[in-house]
């Protein structure tokens, strides 16, 4: 399909031939991209696009805590290494954090996940709880890389509060630009490693978003950037601005610049295509300044942006879990770190192999 694809020449044609090829999805889509500038910057950030309130709050967890994969008598147990402060998800799932390492992992929605079948006697992960065992065991993407590619345990995939399966690819970085996509197709882990793999979508899989932002730079996308709120679209708008933007000597301007791709990639609150389901509105944005540690906090229902230094959490094993609430429209403006407030973690959506 690919080779035919190349073959045309009308680009009106190839257009429409894009929209047939790429499966119809639900409604949850998401751009993760990082920004590799001057002075060692690394700035990785993402949106959170899905159809209803995601009931989103940032939590705080130190070090030390007893965890579990939520899976029954065979789940994976671990203890967590690294403090965090995570993004949370109906409040049952880490899905965006960074670590006190300066290590970020974000979950994006992808409808072909196929995690296979559990394996005898190896321990389960619930996908819910994947993102924080990244955060919690490791401190760069080697390492992290290194050790799941060793398939340590299977991740079962519940299903979501309001019946959604909970289909999911990880996509992780860290302070030297390094970074990771990593996705189950057809029961296999598939590892896309190195400092390149700089954006990612939903669907398709991630080999076939590579060939396709391949084939626009080969037309010339600077003249013509595909304007959709399609995956694949903004697949190719977030690479091409990420490769355009400027190398910031100012960390503010980086950070902007940063914010502008994003924001480019986004779709508007309120917006829902009839025959597209996979276009739903951008909820929220994250960014991590992964050379200074913060993570930065945008959601499209507040006029303004606050931002977390994580050098300012207090991570040590025995510390009380600190959230900070953002469901109700709830909004804050600057430094937020001393907004934290003791709380009770939320347990993993539990699930089971069949």
């Amino acid at each position: 399909m690919m080779h035919l694809v190349r073959m045309l020449r009308c680009r009106s044609l190839v257009i429409a031939l894009s929209c047939l090829v790429l499966p119809c999805l639900p409604l949850y889509a998401c751009t993760r991209c990082v920004y590799l500038g001057a002075n060692n910057t690394v700035i990785v950030a993402r949106s959170m696009d899905w159809a209803e309130d995601t009931k989103t709050n940032l939590w705080v967890f130190a070090r030390g805590m007893t965890r579990d994969g939520a899976t029954g008598p065979n789940s994976l147990r671990w203890t967590s290494t690294y403090g965090s402060v995570v993004c949370s998800f109906y409040e049952c799932a880490s899905v965006d954090g960074i670590n006190e390492k300066g290590l970020v992992a974000n979950v994006l929605y992808l409808v072909e996940s196929d995690y296979g079948k559990p394996e005898g006697d190896k321990p389960a992960l619930s996908i819910a709880a994947w993102a924080q065992y990244v955060l919690d065991s490791f401190a760069t993407v080697d390492e992290a890389v290194a050790a799941l590619s060793k398939e340590p345990f299977t991740i079962i995939a519940p299903v979501l509060p309001g019946g959604i399966p909970a289909q999911g690819h990880l996509a992780i970085s860290d302070p030297s630009g390094d970074s990771a996509i990593i996705e189950y197709v057809k029961g296999k882990l598939v590892i896309h490693h190195g400092r390149e793999f700089q954006v990612m979508t939903n669907s398709p899989t991630y080999d076939e978003q590579l060939a396709l932002n391949t084939y626009w730079r080969e037309i010339g996308a600077a003249a013509m950037l595909p304007g959709t709120s399609r995956a694949a679209d903004r697949f190719v708008r977030a690479s091409h601005y990420t490769a355009a933007i400027p190398t910031n000597e100012e960390n503010s301007k980086s950070l902007a610049s940063v914010l502008s791709v994003l924001r480019n990639a986004s779709v508007p609150l309120g917006v829902a295509t009839p025959g597209q389901p996979n276009i739903a509105s951008t909820l929220w944005r994250t960014m991590y300044d992964q050379k200074n540690k913060i993570l930065y906090f945008d959601s499209a229902t507040s006029p303004t942006i606050f931002w977390v230094p994580i050098d300012e959490m207090d991570f040590t094993e025995g510390n009380p879990v600190k959230t900070l609430t953002l469901t109700g429209d709830k909004t804050y403006s600057g430094n937020a770190a001393k907004e934290f407030r003791e709380s009770k973690p939320y347990a993993f959506l539990p699930a089971k192999a069949e």
